[in-house]
């Protein structure tokens, strides 16, 4: 028998959860062909595995990376952490589809996301046709406030029958299309703006396609649960797959409260809900900067909220909720030494410091200094915010149920992606779930923690030939030494690839990543959803 490529002398974790085994894997073109011991293949290549783990390529079902593949398609921050697999387009952001009359609404809306992106009129279709070639797969969900803006720009009410019809048509356009689903963000406008029915309405429409719904929650703070709840609802009152996105119990009055969480959605899955969470190994979060102000205070687009910002009793204003809630979807923080600027494109001199030190420099008031580079920035900046308990990060890597996803970004250590200091999770999640919470805390293990990052994502996402090491499916492997791989990226220095100089990833039966190098190869493909509902 010949083959392209045997792996030889690993230990391989099929992604079932099944403990490793003893095996050689042989690839042929594009597929997996054969898996055991002595399999007597002729290879073109001969990869020696010894004393490392093989997995399926790990599939990262939580990324933003539709702002940065187009210009980084090698995607090396993911594919050096073993992500062969990335579903973009959530949180309600995509980039498309995108009206002709709406071009400059959608780049100034998603501005502190993608501030080196161009957008053009473009259909769903036309989008998933025209996609770059890239490193990755690449699965697509259309956004909820996407949708929102073409059919009702920031309007703060519900949208009238012309305008759900508008979005719903938009919707079905982008599932003919090939769409996984449906994506929303709830805790921002205009995702904030819409109640439970519209959100229904929407859901009910992805039935008949067999597609999901991605939701970040309406609250993630002092309101998680009952925004959870919100979710389960959902999941109970229509028949697709609810996918509650980077889950987590932010706010220091709400630590403790994972447990709870994970037990609701269990019971909601016994009663017959299909309902999963997905969530990142980090204390922090990222979001834009305006993200974190009360949610009136972005009434009437950006360029209304910069008006505002510049206006004492708008301050004030502020002061007063924050002081009250809490920061929005952040809940109460220890001090403003937890929000640290990240990307600030148009004051990058800045970046890597907190709003407690802008304001000390500027000696004024961290609100004034906060809403001051709001408007230096033209709304366009991004944030970390330190705000989750290490104990329910540890809770949710210990579930069975609690998926991995990073929430980050394909980005590299060069080029214009590597600007700004972003949350270490572009660069480490993966690693870190492996590296520091099975190889060194044991918190969970090894086949277990793959399993959440390859053959229950796959079972999540409908993938028809991803996430298992079986003959016949599509060669997505990631080759990893456990006792080396590891996490580097820190909030101080984030632009860090994880240790592990072996470290070896394919992507559709191509050496992508070969002894911890790129080989400059962009075998992915983008991943479409047929009428059954499989992605592939």
């Amino acid at each position: 028998m010949q083959c392209d490529i045997l792996i030889r002398g690993g230990t391989v974790y099929d992604g079932s959860g099944a403990p490793g085994v003893q095996a050689d894997v042989a690839i042929a073109g594009t597929r997996l062909l054969a898996i055991g011991q002595d399999l007597g293949v002729q290879a073109h290549r001969v990869i020696d595995a010894t004393g490392m783990a093989v997995a399926p390529g790990f599939i990262d079902i939580k990324t933003h990376s539709d702002f940065t593949l187009p210009i980084n398609p090698k995607a090396e921050s993911k594919l050096r952490q073993g992500v062969t697999t990335e579903i973009i387009g959530h949180c309600g952001f995509s980039v498309a589809p995108c009206l002709p009359e709406k071009v400059q609404l959608l780049a100034d809306y998603l501005s502190p996301s993608a501030p080196w992106l161009p957008f053009r009129q473009m259909g769903f279709a036309q989008y998933l046709d025209t996609f770059p070639a890239t490193a990755v797969n690449a699965g697509m969900l259309v956004g909820h406030n996407t949708l929102r803006l073409m059919a009702m720009g920031m309007a703060q009410r519900a949208p009238t029958p012309a305008e759900m019809a508008q979005m719903q048509e938009l919707l079905d356009e982008a599932l003919q299309a090939g769409a996984l689903g449906l994506s929303s963000g709830l805790f921002t406008p205009p995702g904030a703006y819409a109640q439970a029915p519209e959100m229904l309405q929407l859901v009910r429409q992805l039935e008949p396609h067999r597609a999901a719904y991605f939701t970040h929650l309406r609250d993630e703070s002092n309101g998680v649960l009952a925004a959870l709840d919100e979710a389960i609802e959902v999941a109970r009152a229509c028949r697709v797959h609810v996918q509650v996105v980077h889950f987590k119990c932010s706010g220091m009055d709400n630590w403790g409260q994972t447990a709870v969480a994970l037990e609701r959605l269990q019971a909601a899955r016994e009663a017959g809900a299909d309902i999963d969470c997905d969530a990142y190994p980090y204390t922090a979060g990222s979001n834009p900067l305006k993200n974190i102000l009360p949610q009136w205070v972005q009434d009437g687009g950006v360029e209304a909220m910069l008006e505002r910002l510049r206006l004492s009793d708008t301050r004030e204003r502020i002061r007063h909720d924050i002081a009250r809630d809490g920061l929005n979807n952040w809940g109460r923080i220890a001090s403003w030494d937890a929000v640290r600027l990240s990307i600030t494109p148009h004051l990058p001199q800045h970046a890597g410091k907190t709003l407690a030190q802008l304001a000390q420099e500027r000696g004024i008031d961290p609100v004034d200094a906060l809403c001051d580079h709001l408007i230096e920035d033209r709304g366009a900046t991004r944030v970390l915010v330190t705000s989750i308990s290490e104990d329910d990060v540890r809770t949710l890597i210990r579930s069975p149920h609690a998926l991995v996803g990073s929430d980050g970004n394909c980005v590299a250590d060069y080029g214009t992606v590597s600007q700004g200091m972003p949350h270490p999770r572009f660069y480490g999640t993966f690693a870190r779930v492996l590296g520091r919470y099975v190889h060194r805390q044991q918190v969970t293990s090894l086949a277990q923690a793959i399993f959440k990052m390859t053959g229950a994502t796959a079972r999540a996402l409908r993938l028809r030939d991803r996430g298992l090491l079986r003959p016949g499916l599509a060669a997505d492997v990631t080759l990893f030494e456990p006792d080396v791989f590891l996490d580097l990226s820190t909030y101080e220095d984030p632009h860090r690839y994880p240790a592990g100089e072996r470290t070896t990833v394919l992507v559709n039966g191509v050496v992508v990543i070969d002894q911890a190098q790129h080989t400059g190869q962009l075998p992915g493909r983008v991943l479409r959803r047929s009428a059954d509902g499989s992605v592939a």
